[in-house]
């Protein structure tokens, strides 16, 4: 059964110049991937893309997480890619989707399981998280919540 988990943030510090989100998201890659998953980070746009791109060179402390982002030339498969809209990619070789853009996305119907967020603030956003929720429900995903 395919499974989705929102994690519910309390607070939305910035840390490192990331957003509580984004900070989130480098610790359950480096959880996920530890564990041999294969994770697609699908973010909002390029520059929050990037920018996960270089929080993952730097963060946790003393760890590697190999990843790329979608396109980079290399001679390697990463188990983690970073993509943005406007990209197409074959998204077979992964098994988790971290999904961080506000509006569904038919991407998520890809995956068995799907990571997405509820963020502190920003009324707005919590209600596109939602219509996400309610979406992964109508779709048959066994739905979870963690709070942050």
């Amino acid at each position: 059964m395919k499974k989705a988990t929102f994690y519910i943030l309390n607070s939305n510090n910035i840390q490192n110049g990331l957003t509580a989100i984004e900070t989130l998201v480098c610790n359950l890659v480096n959880l996920f991937w530890r564990n041999k998953k294969r994770i697609l980070i699908s973010c909002e746009n390029k520059k929050q893309a990037y920018c996960l791109d270089e929080a993952l060179w730097l963060y946790p402390a003393n760890t590697f997480i190999p990843h790329n982002l979608v396109g980079e030339k290399i001679n390697y498969s990463a188990p983690i890619e970073i993509i943005w809209p406007q990209h197409s990619h074959n998204y077979s070789k992964q098994d988790i989707l971290i999904n961080l853009l506000p509006q569904f996305t038919n991407l998520v119907t890809v995956f068995d399981e799907v990571i997405d967020f509820v963020p502190y603030e920003k009324k707005i956003l919590k209600e596109l998280a939602r219509q996400r929720y309610k979406t992964y429900r109508g779709l048959g995903f066994q739905l979870s919540a963690v709070y942050q």
